[in-house]
């Protein structure tokens, strides 16, 4: 085991931190795996499914200003205690609601709920980092994607092999609650800044229009985000109508690049204190950019899922560089710069799919993925304005 994750599992609140990130990530992947069941029981077409869906995200970038003064009041520990069971509450409602519109107003509420727990996760990951001389932000994200990926796993198999989905969700709810139980004392332990009001004296909150520094952070967490978009919703279609891959095959390069991201994530923090954030986010957008070019100009299966796969290792490591550094942006209340590019960041992972599909349709799938590589290119390039770190 490299020595960074050795580190990690013997640190207390270090592990009771990434674990949180684990449970949510379980939390979140239940509820994309329960979206086929949602379509079904309201009959609603593509178009109409995806109006829907936009109410969660929406949620999510209206309560970003209002994440940061709930941390500042309660601190990021508390917050996130709080926020797990109360998110996982809020997603039962989307299952159970009677009506399409009920199901909008409780994904937008669930939004809110799962913005505070972003800020609060991420916060709490970033304080030990700073505070107890951890690295343990990449890996935090890497137990999310995990999570996610085995929250999606299992609640498919659930609900295929005739789970009653309201049922499982009931049960997803006991276990985030036997969670906090479990995680509530470790977490405590984590350090919160001293003199929170001596610090945030003066210092914007919320969201705030940003600096020079943080527009840096924005400019790449932009690139990054319409990365992830676009694979999480055109690798898909791109493997069966580009590719023409068997039906069987089509969610393999979503499959492939979901690995290889959360397997970039678990060696993150071993990378960038060997080579500095700098180095390996600059690298990442070459990685990225090569991966999407060969899956554009090698239209065959083996080429386009190491393609994809390399986009994953790419784009693994930037949330956790660009939230950990957007944490530490001088002269901003607790969470305001890690809110702040969170709502840009949201921008570019749901506006970047439309972009990418407007592009499709006046060109063609291959010359979109070409100009998300063009992205990418420029996401290395601006990394190489950062401080080193």
């Amino acid at each position: 085991m490299p020595s960074h994750l050795t580190i990690f599992f013997k640190h207390r609140a270090g592990r009771a931190t990434g674990l949180t990130f684990a449970f949510f990530g379980l939390m979140f992947g239940t509820w994309a795996a329960l979206i086929p069941h949602i379509k079904q029981k309201f009959g609603l077409d593509e178009a109409q499914l995806g109006l829907l869906l936009l109410c969660l995200p929406a949620g999510i970038t209206l309560m970003n200003p209002f994440s940061v003064p709930i941390l500042r009041k309660l601190g990021a520990a508390r917050a996130t205690i709080f926020s797990l069971p109360s998110a996982a509450g809020l997603f039962i409602l989307p299952i159970v609601m009677p009506s399409v519109w009920l199901v909008g107003a409780a994904l937008f509420v669930a939004g809110t709920a799962f913005s505070t727990a972003n800020v609060a996760m991420n916060t709490c990951a970033s304080q030990l980092e700073q505070q107890a001389d951890l690295h343990i932000m990449s890996t935090c994200h890497g137990l999310w994607s995990t999570g996610a990926m085995a929250g999606s796993a299992l609640a498919g198999m659930a609900t295929g092999w005739g789970m009653n989905p309201i049922l499982y969700v009931l049960l997803i709810f006991f276990v985030e609650i036997t969670a906090v139980l479990l995680l509530k004392s470790p977490l405590g332990g984590i350090p919160d800044d001293p003199h929170p009001a001596e610090e945030n004296a003066g210092k914007p909150s919320g969201f705030i229009l940003p600096n020079k520094a943080l527009w840096l952070l924005v400019s790449i967490s932009l690139c990054t985000n319409l990365t992830e978009g676009t694979m999480a919703d055109w690798s898909a279609v791109y493997m069966r109508e580009i590719v023409r891959a068997p039906e069987t095959m089509a969610g393999w390069g979503f499959a492939a690049y979901a690995f290889f991201m959360a397997g970039g994530r678990f060696l993150g923090d071993e990378l960038t204190g060997r080579f500095g954030s700098k180095m390996v986010l600059r690298t990442g957008g070459m990685v990225a950019a090569s991966g999407l070019l060969l899956a554009v100009f090698a239209q065959q299966t083996p080429a386009v899922l190491t393609g994809f796969a390399l986009v994953g290792a790419g784009v693994s490591l930037g949330a956790p560089i660009l939230y950990a550094s957007a944490a530490r942006v001088p002269g901003m209340a607790k969470g305001a710069g890690l809110a702040t590019m969170n709502t840009f960041a949201m921008i570019g992972f749901l506006g970047g799919p439309a972009f990418i599909g407007l592009l499709a349709k006046i060109f063609s799938l291959p010359a979109a993925f070409g100009v998300v590589a063009a992205f990418a290119m420029f996401w290395a390039w601006r990394a190489g304005r950062m401080g080193s770190s």
